[in-house]
């Protein structure tokens, strides 16, 4: 039955992405930006922590842009079945998205590969066009910044590290794991925290979660895997870079420039 329904829903949205250029079969495909937007927040928001924020690849998952799967795929065909039942085996979960949502998911990553085909016919403009006091407002203020990050700490000197695109990227789509001084170290961003009924917990990197089956990997390099039971034991997920996850679905335009302008100041 399951087999039935995926193939329904891939037919589906084969027939939706037909018909949207079936006017002029000889014409490149056309990607509502509308549905480009959807696809890119779902993205970036479920994808975004394995497969980076523009699906070109991230510490775990690979580029997506240059997947045979995803090149091959036509309006969600090849991307749906392996959206909704995932791929346990290389530790990815699946995902529960509507017809809609596999279809705006599919357009944003063709659309990203259309892109990068023009790459290099683009040229890079000045980025530092904002305002930094606005930046230092926001950096305080709304964007919430100061509560995790410090300009006498972490941030001291980082205009000097690296180029204002450099700066732009790291800062809109930050890596997920750094070395924290030490480089033989490489920290993931992800931790998950498994508690027993008998209260007896867990912390480490997670190497594979679903409904029935959590598994993680201690600092010390244990491997543990509990199974799950409603709700027990208690999962507890970590994102230390959530709070740019959570920015990056609410930035404006004019909030990046000026945040990297005034990040260039701190030198």
């Amino acid at each position: 039955m399951m087999r039935n329904k995926l193939a329904a829903l891939c037919t589906i949205m084969f027939i939706g992405a037909t018909l949207a250029w079936a006017d002029d079969p000889t014409a490149p495909p056309k990607y509502n930006p509308a549905s480009v937007e959807r696809g890119k927040q779902n993205f970036a928001s479920t994808c975004g922590f394995c497969h980076g924020a523009t699906g070109k690849g991230g510490e775990k998952g690979p580029d997506l842009l240059r997947s045979v799967l995803v090149l091959d795929d036509e309006g969600g065909k090849s991307i749906g079945p392996v959206i909704l039942k995932g791929r346990p085996e290389r530790g990815m979960p699946h995902f529960p998205f509507s017809p809609e949502q596999i279809t705006d998911i599919a357009n944003f990553l063709h659309n990203s590969i259309e892109a990068t085909k023009d790459r290099d016919n683009y040229k890079i403009l000045n980025i530092v066009t904002g305002d930094a006091n606005a930046g230092k407002a926001y950096f305080n203020g709304a964007g919430k910044c100061s509560s995790c990050h410090s300009v006498g700490g972490d941030l001291k000197g980082i205009a000097a590290k690296y180029d204002p695109i450099k700066l732009q990227s790291k800062m809109v789509q930050p890596d997920d794991s750094w070395t924290e001084g030490n480089p033989a170290k490489q920290v993931s961003a992800i931790s998950v925290t498994v508690t027993l009924p008998s209260g007896e917990s867990f912390t480490g990197t997670p190497t594979y979660v679903d409904d029935f089956t959590v598994s993680l990997r201690e600092d010390d390099g244990t491997y543990r895997s509990f199974t799950r039971h409603k709700d027990s034991p208690r999962v507890e997920i970590k994102n230390r870079l959530q709070g740019h996850l959570d920015l990056l679905m609410n930035y404006s335009d004019a909030d990046i420039h000026n945040l990297t302008a005034y990040l260039l100041t701190l030198k």
